[in-house]
């Protein structure tokens, strides 16, 4: 490991909205703040928001300057993304934030049931080889209903075509509730303060002409959870921190076929 990573964890070990919990740590057991976010840490009775795959928190962050009635608490597992966004929360005093790092897979041993009223994905990794992978999979929103309060929105916001159209099939094999779909957030007019907050990479995509997705839906539990049966065109550009090679020239290349409407 590098000596700024050495030094990222070792800052963030100081931070008092900073927790850190991997499997080896829970033995099975659930994190001591589990349904006591708002007692303990908050202190406060405010809706919980979390992001999952918060990356360097620049959500979380945001969104938390925006309401400062609610509380939000950022999860990734990389942490020296995350020491960006724990460090910024810091040094604007913001008592509305923390952040979490550990998987994805184990969320349910941070929260009670009903303890959370909204999540965010922020730009996941599509997976488009790997339906078990995805964030917006039936297999992870199983694991949400655990603790997100019934009939709690879910946001995606994401580049990924592929995933934007398989999260809206999969919303609607489920019959879940749709509050936003929109293919192409920036250029359909839709009004919101979420606009005014731009990821690093998003900013990116957007001067490259690729267009946002913004779906949001309300989750509700199911006897039966269905994954869509469908054929979508796999993305033909690689995003930002997975595995870039050439993006640049991808980015104009898919931009150019846009505008020729192919």
């Amino acid at each position: 490991m590098g000596k700024n990573k050495l030094k990222k964890f070792a800052e963030m070990a100081t931070y008092d909205h900073v927790f850190e919990a991997d499997y080896s740590d829970l033995k099975g057991e659930s994190f001591y703040q589990k349904g006591n976010w708002n007692k303990n840490f908050f202190k406060n009775d405010h809706p919980i928001v979390i992001e999952l795959g918060c990356g360097k928190g620049e959500y979380t962050v945001g969104l938390a300057e925006l309401f400062p009635d609610k509380n939000f608490i950022g999860i990734d597992i990389k942490g020296a993304r995350m020491h960006r966004g724990a460090t910024d929360a810091k040094n604007k005093g913001l008592k509305n934030v923390a952040f979490v790092r550990t998987r994805i897979e184990f969320i349910t041993a941070f929260f009670e049931a009903s303890e959370v009223d909204e999540i965010w994905l922020t730009f996941p990794d599509p997976q488009m080889k790997k339906v078990n992978k995805r964030l917006s999979s039936t297999r992870f929103l199983q694991l949400y209903k655990n603790f997100l309060k019934p009939g709690g929105l879910v946001h995606l916001k994401t580049d990924s075509n592929f995933l934007y159209t398989y999260t809206a099939e999969m919303v609607k094999e489920n019959g879940f509730k749709v509050e936003v779909s929109e293919s192409d957030l920036y250029g359909s007019g839709y009004d919101n303060e979420i606009l005014s907050i731009q990821t690093h990479y998003e900013s990116k995509w957007l001067k490259h002409g690729l267009s946002i997705k913004y779906l949001q839906f309300h989750l509700e539990d199911r006897e039966q959870w269905i994954e869509p049966d469908i054929e979508i065109d796999f993305d033909n550009y690689h995003s930002a921190g997975r595995g870039v090679v050439k993006v640049k020239e991808a980015l104009i290349k898919h931009a150019d076929a846009r505008r020729k409407g192919k």
